[in-house]
C-alpha cells in the first residue's frame, strides 16, 4: 500500500490570518469550519485532495531562518510570478528559488520560471 498525503499543517500565533495569506496566495478556498484555533484551506470534498491547515499554539515563535535559534521545521515550495510576502537578505540559491517569509514567519520557497 503506499501512502496518501492527505494534509499540511502549520503552528502559528493566528490561524485565520494564516489561511487568509494562503488562500490569497493559492486561490484554495478557505474551509467551513476554520476558526481561531485551526484553520484550513481545501479544495473538493473532505479526503479528496490536500488539505493545508493552520493551528494556534500558546507562546507561539515564529523560525528563526535562516538561523537554527528557532528552526524552520518544514518550509513549502510553490512555483509563482510573483507574491507578497517578506523577503529576507539571506538567499541560498537566488539562481534556483527565492526564499520567502509567510506572515507567521515559516520560510517557503517560490520557485523561479525557468526559460527553454
Amino acid at each position: 500500500m503506499i501512502m496518501k498525503l492527505t494534509a499540511v499543517t502549520l503552528d502559528c500565533a493566528d490561524p485565520l490570518a494564516l489561511a487568509d495569506f494562503y488562500h490569497r496566495a493559492t486561490g484554495l478556498p478557505v474551509h467551513e469550519r476554520s476558526d481561531a484555533e485551526f484553520a484550513g484551506l481545501a479544495r473538493g470534498p473532505a479526503g479528496s485532495g490536500l488539505f493545508l491547515g493552520f493551528q494556534r499554539v500558546e507562546g507561539y515563535r515564529p523560525p528563526s531562518w535562516p538561523g537554527q535559534d528557532v528552526p524552520q521545521q518544514l518550509h513549502l515550495d510553490f512555483a509563482v510570478d510573483d507574491l507578497g510576502a517578506t523577503v529576507p537578505a539571506d538567499q541560498p540559491r537566488p539562481d534556483l528559488w527565492r526564499v520567502v517569509l509567510d506572515p507567521a514567519g515559516h520560510p517557503f520557497c517560490l520557485t523561479i520560471p525557468r526559460t527553454a
